[in-house]
């Protein structure tokens, strides 16, 4: 066992002042990751189109829905649900993409690691 004015006794093994600095110290690199995985995902755009691309629609990274891009050839005044229909399609489908873009995105920095047990 030795002495060490920084570190008092010690038997060669880490301290659990220095393990809990350590774990510290990663929580705050995993932190800036998944923040920077974060944006860069939001920074993204996903666009969707459906029934054979008549209508497409454009989302950010943040959901946000960019634009809706409707064929005039689509626009069928009897027929106003399919078109209602296709466009609530594409959305979704372009809001699914920035979705599973962000889980992939926090994946990558988490190693798959659950973190909604701890509130994040």
């Amino acid at each position: 066992m030795g002495y060490s004015a920084r570190r008092g006794f010690t038997n060669g093994k880490i301290s659990g002042a220095q393990r809990q600095a350590e774990i510290q110290q990663k929580i705050a690199q995993m932190q800036e990751q998944m923040t920077a995985a974060q944006e860069a995902v939001e920074a993204r755009e996903f666009t969707a189109s459906v029934g054979g691309g008549v209508v497409e629609a454009k989302v950010n990274g943040k959901k946000e829905v960019l634009s809706v891009t409707i064929k005039p050839e689509t626009v069928d005044p009897e027929d106003v649900e399919m078109l209602q229909d296709l466009v609530v399609s594409a959305v979704n489908e372009a809001l699914r993409q920035a979705g599973e873009a962000m889980e992939k995105g926090m994946s990558g920095v988490t190693g798959g690691l659950d973190l909604g047990a701890f509130g994040l």
